[in-house]
């Protein structure tokens, strides 16, 4: 059995350094790739580079889950491509991404999904601060939370899409694992109030109301936020993920206390660009109808006529005008393929106003 071990430990050792050299090579490359788009833009009159691609990172991630023939899960794979991509990106330029802060948030931990750890995370007070960061240009990118899988859209996001001018260019999907957490030494007995965010509580509703009926709920702007305050205080405790425990140095008094065990959050990215088609893509976009008979009828029946599936619709107030509203609608394909382009061409003959947000990749891992 020692030969056998010390056999397979050399042949890991060997294909350990393997990948290392390859791994440095494609550094390389992606070093050669920021020089030659820096000196094409230095040539021309197209402005700064672009050197974060999603569409491009969506088709080599697709391709890593294709090719996937194991023992590895895909998706693992694809989680470790994603920090080589984030890593050579970084060598490239690295980017900075607004978040919902503090420290800790799932929106910080969706951040980390989508770009990296080596993408620079920067915490911002509230998703209209996320929107502001972008648009000045302060963050590359935003991550901002859009529809939990229990609790519906999370409508303060749809409203800033409505008047921001700014594009969505990804999204991803979090499960949201929801902890309840408190200091190391705190009593759970003497607990005198419970924080979170108000996505966290309606999550976690039914649990928190079957184990601690008599203590106060709070409402904060983040669960980040309750780990903080947590973190501060003995006699309160925070709804949050694991990563908050870890960043706050809280411990568990109960794990898994969402009450639906698929609880997930979709999270959107912004930028200041467009993305060009990767291949499989959905398009989001607001839509304002005539106040007549069958105004959304005829919306809906466009996307039929041309096969595409509707994937989200959500009423909004329009906030022009008392009992007037907005739709927000997303579906998929690209509004670059003539089919979708054909679609938003009778939105804009039938509706007082349509403006597309992004057409974007479809979550990968």
């Amino acid at each position: 059995m020692d030969k056998e071990l010390e056999k397979l430990r050399a042949d890991i050792d060997s294909i350990d350094a393997e990948l290392q050299r390859l791994l440095n090579e494609r550094a390389a490359c992606a070093q050669r790739v920021a020089e030659v788009k820096t000196q094409a833009a230095a040539g021309g009159d197209e402005g700064e580079p672009v050197f974060y691609r999603p569409e491009r990172e969506a088709q080599v991630l697709r391709k890593v889950m294709q090719r996937n023939s194991g023992p590895l899960e895909a998706k693992t794979v694809a989680h470790i491509f994603r920090e080589i991509m984030s890593a050579c990106l970084a060598l490239e330029k690295p980017i900075s991404v607004a978040y919902l802060g503090p420290q800790g948030t799932f929106t910080e931990a969706a951040a980390l999904k989508h770009f990296g750890n080596a993408a620079l995370r920067e915490p911002k007070n509230n998703i209209s601060d996320i929107f502001a960061a972008v648009q000045r240009r302060e963050c590359q990118y935003g991550v901002l939370p859009v529809e939990n899988s229990t609790e519906g859209m999370v409508t303060h996001t749809i409203d800033n899409f409505i008047a921001s001018p700014l594009k969505i260019c990804g999204e991803l999907e979090l499960p949201i694992a929801l902890h309840l957490l408190v200091q190391p030494d705190a009593d759970p007995a003497q607990l005198e109030k419970i924080c979170a965010h108000q996505q966290a509580l309606a999550q976690s509703r039914n649990w928190l109301q079957q184990h601690f009926p008599g203590v106060e709920i709070e409402a904060v702007s983040s669960n980040g936020e309750a780990a903080r305050i947590a973190a501060s205080n003995a006699q309160v405790a925070a709804v949050a993920g694991e990563m908050a425990a870890e960043r706050y140095g809280l411990v568990h008094v109960a794990s898994d206390i969402q009450d639906y065990a698929d609880n997930t959050t979709r999270f959107l990215v912004i930028a200041n660009q467009e993305v060009p088609a990767s291949g499989h893509d959905k398009t989001s976009l607001v839509v304002s109808t005539r106040n007549e008979p069958g105004a959304l009828y005829h919306l809906l029946a466009s996307l039929k006529r041309e096969g595409i599936s509707l994937t989200r619709i959500e009423t909004r107030p329009s906030r022009t005008e008392n009992w007037a509203y907005v739709f927000f609608m997303e579906f998929h394909g690209h509004h670059q393929e003539a089919s979708v382009q054909r679609v938003i061409d009778d939105f804009v003959k039938r509706a007082i106003m349509v403006k597309v947000l992004g057409s974007y990749p479809a979550a990968v891992i």
